[in-house]
């Protein structure tokens, strides 16, 4: 199977173009190779981007993919000038038709980060990471009522990575506590997380899989064993059961789908996007 060469070009940090275009060629049963170029805000920045598809043209003997955003006109007429790959401009596809329908202009500002530092959702967001980190793996029940969303389950079963990604891309407060053998040992709930059960929600995985995880930080260990993860991951199910806890496996699932399932299911009222 050919490569095919994308490039992700604004003149902001190109996030939008890359997270749009990835999204487009999901849908394509092929190999790519990415090249990202964020800042093109000027024209000899243009320039200088214009002459590295043009040259992965010529060399690869066909267009190359290019997705941007770019705002600057002068910049994006440049490109359309002059590029000799095939360009998608998103903000063109949507923007401007949107301007049409609703009889106003946009603001044509470069990236949704402007002016950051004035932004009360942005330091929101600061707070919901720090607060993430500050209650990864029950590090702490100090405040845990100011979670929006508090994950348990085994150990290595995506809850950090699940709660960071609540945390910078929602703004929201997540905590994660894991199920540990003292717990099953108890037959219920740590007693810091009863409070706060319409918070909870848990996250399992097939016992191979979490055993495969397990065995790549601490190998030959009990820890790590089948048999352990077993017991492990049927005793936490159980207790979600028993304590009536929304859970779902993490086994084939992206973190994106994971957080999108959990914002469906515990509706959380505080949202930033």
């Amino acid at each position: 199977m050919t490569t095919r060469t994308v490039f992700f070009i604004s003149d902001g940090t190109g996030i939008t173009a890359e997270t749009f275009g990835n999204a487009i060629l999901a849908q394509f049963d092929m190999k790519t190779r990415h090249v990202r170029l964020p800042f093109i805000d000027t024209i000899d920045k243009a320039h200088q981007a214009v002459r590295q598809i043009n040259h992965t043209a010529e060399v690869e003997n066909r267009k190359p993919l290019v997705f941007t955003t770019i705002v600057n006109v002068e910049v994006l007429q440049f490109f359309e000038q002059h590029c000799n790959g095939m360009l998608l401009d998103m903000f063109g596809t949507f923007v401007r038709p949107l301007e049409v329908e609703m009889g106003i202009k946009s603001h044509h500002r470069v990236g949704r980060f402007s002016d950051i530092s004035k932004s009360q959702a942005y330091n929101d967001r600061i707070a919901a990471i720090n607060f993430s980190l500050e209650h990864d793996d029950g590090q702490s029940d100090r405040d845990l009522q100011q979670s929006d969303v508090i994950l348990v389950g085994v150990s290595r079963s995506g809850k950090t990575p699940t709660s960071l990604y609540l945390a910078m891309q929602y703004g929201l407060k997540a905590s994660n506590y894991p199920l540990i053998p003292e717990d099953f040992d108890r037959n219920h709930l740590p007693p810091s997380l009863v409070p706060h059960r319409a918070k909870l929600f848990g996250l399992t995985i097939n016992p191979e899989r979490l055993s495969e995880i397990r065995n790549e930080r601490r190998p030959n260990s009990r820890y790590a064993s089948i048999e352990n993860c077993r017991m492990e991951v049927a005793a936490a199910e159980s207790m979600m059961r028993r304590s009536g806890i929304r859970w779902l496996s993490t086994t084939t699932k992206s973190i994106e789908e994971i957080a999108t399932t959990i914002l469906q299911e515990v509706r959380p009222e505080r949202l930033t996007y």
